[in-house]
């Protein structure tokens, strides 16, 4: 997979400031503020800052913590994961493979047949319908 690399500056032209903040500077929407937490619609999630295939819909359940969840991404190479040290915990961190976008973490603690449970930053996200 080719990488997408783009300047600070072009980023910023392209995305909004809240999904710069996230996806660039690894920052973290509010729980329960974004468009897909709580959307049932049918089809793909893809990062919203280069159109990668992330997610789909069929792998999307509610759990609980205000961010949109799936149990596995639509591909093992849409998704890069990441040890995360910060904030005294760790964690693992998501990125999109093709851009290295900040998507969210992955936690243990999904349902089955996985066991995971990608939790995703809406505004990371754009939704296509199948």
């Amino acid at each position: 997979m080719d990488k997408i690399k783009k300047t600070d500056k072009q980023w910023q032209a392209q995305l909004s400031p809240e999904a710069y903040s996230v996806c660039r500077e690894h920052g973290t929407e509010a729980p329960f503020s974004g468009e897909y937490y709580n959307f049932k619609g049918n089809g793909i999630y893809t990062c919203v800052c280069c159109g990668e295939k992330l997610f789909d819909s069929e792998t999307k359940f509610d759990s609980g913590t205000g961010w949109p969840s799936f149990y596995e991404s639509i591909e093992e190479e849409a998704i890069t994961e990441i040890k995360d040290k910060s904030f005294g915990m760790l964690r693992v961190e998501v990125r999109c493979s093709k851009c290295d976008a900040h998507l969210g973490h992955v936690f243990s603690d999904g349902p089955e047949p996985t066991g995971l449970r990608y939790c995703i930053n809406s505004v990371c996200l754009e939704f296509e319908e199948k």
